[in-house]
């Protein structure tokens, strides 16, 4: 009941963005949401959510040029805290440079209801640097948290993926990463994967991931994930 309310909550103030969003002209920016559901809430190649189905949602205000953008999220999840729900606010810029596209990040994120005491938010910072050639795309990120929520310290994250485009509904990309963990474990994750554009708005994904963690439970097993995502 409580997961409920809070995730209904969470939605709802995303939803409530859309007011002055839809009054808004170039001059000021623009808004755009998504929303979705998987089998799975995979996270730099490990389950956030033990393996279960989660929901997710977003709002991103971007300014008239591109370069600023801002805006909440939230996904349910599963975690040591307590907590089933994460929300978070984020800024970055996207600025380019000799060929490239970057993307740099900022975001706090906060476990809601987490059991008294734990460790319930967290800072993550985030570049990505990316480039397309026709129908090829590639993209380097670069992750990084001085401390993570629960027990887990600070901890790092580097992932290397590629991609291609075979029209403009279906697309497909892998990715192999490395995170280095204060107080919690060290692996390699990866995963490959297809997207598909059902509609305009509508996207469909299946996606492998793996880890090399010798680890019992959901979190860190292979597995087969199923989303669907819808954007607006």
């Amino acid at each position: 009941m409580i997961r409920a309310l809070t995730t209904t909550a969470a939605m709802a103030a995303l939803l409530a963005c859309a007011a002055p969003a839809a009054a808004q002209d170039g001059s000021m920016g623009s808004w755009s949401f998504a929303v979705g559901a998987a089998t799975d809430n995979r996270s730099k190649d490990v389950s956030k959510s033990d393996g279960e189905p989660f929901v997710w949602g977003e709002a991103e205000w971007e300014s008239p040029s591109g370069f600023f953008y801002a805006g909440p999220s939230f996904e349910t999840i599963k975690a040591s805290t307590g907590s089933d729900l994460e929300v978070a606010l984020a800024a970055g810029i996207r600025p380019e440079f000799a060929g490239f596209d970057f993307d740099l990040k900022a975001e706090h994120k906060w476990h809601v209801g987490a059991n008294q005491g734990a460790d319930d938010d967290a800072w993550e910072f985030t570049g990505d640097m990316k480039r397309s050639i026709g129908p090829a795309k590639a993209r380097l990120r670069l992750q990084y948290s001085p401390d993570g929520t629960g027990s887990t310290e600070a901890w790092s994250w580097a992932e290397a993926q590629v991609g291609w485009d075979f029209n403009e509904k279906l697309s497909a990309s892998a990715a192999v990463g490395r995170r280095e963990q204060d107080n919690s474990v060290d692996y390699t994750g990866y995963n490959i994967g297809l997207n598909y554009a059902l509609t305009r708005n509508l996207e469909g994904e299946l996606r492998w991931y793996g880890t090399d963690a010798d680890v019992p439970g959901e979190q860190y097993a292979d597995t087969l994930v199923a989303g669907l995502s819808f954007s607006f």
